[in-house]
């Protein structure tokens, strides 16, 4: 059984940095290429795609809403990804999820997932 546990929210005023993780189990990253994937949903918003990693290849994609301030990477090791955030903005204030389970299509749709963790609050102050 796959299971997704998120960890490293909070709150932080606008320009500020903040990181967030998820540690997998059920699955070995360094064993599958699988794709892993941050999402986020604020109040009365959909959930929207952030930002992908692929756990042995590395390859990576972006919302345009984040490129060039948020940054996704991996460790193996640790079976984790994390999802730096920095220059955050008021607007990037939502419920962070990771995902995983990927079942094809496009990446930054929540349909495509199988496996969700319980999410971790980021809160963007003015």
């Amino acid at each position: 059984q796959v299971q997704l546990v998120e960890s490293g929210g909070g709150s932080v005023q606008a320009g500020g940095s903040l990181s967030v993780s998820c540690v997998a189990s059920g699955f070995t990253y360094s064993y599958v290429n699988k794709r892993i994937v941050w999402f986020r949903q604020a109040p009365g918003k959909e959930r929207e795609g952030v930002a992908s990693i692929y756990t042995v290849s590395g390859n990576t994609a972006y919302a345009d809403s984040v490129k060039g301030r948020f940054t996704i990477s991996k460790d193996n090791a640790k079976n984790t990804v994390y999802l730096q955030m920095n220059s955050l903005k008021p607007e990037d204030t939502a419920m962070y999820y990771c995902a995983a389970g990927f079942r094809g299509g496009i990446w930054s749709s929540p349909q495509a997932y199988n496996y969700w963790g319980q999410g971790t609050q980021v809160t963007v102050s003015s």
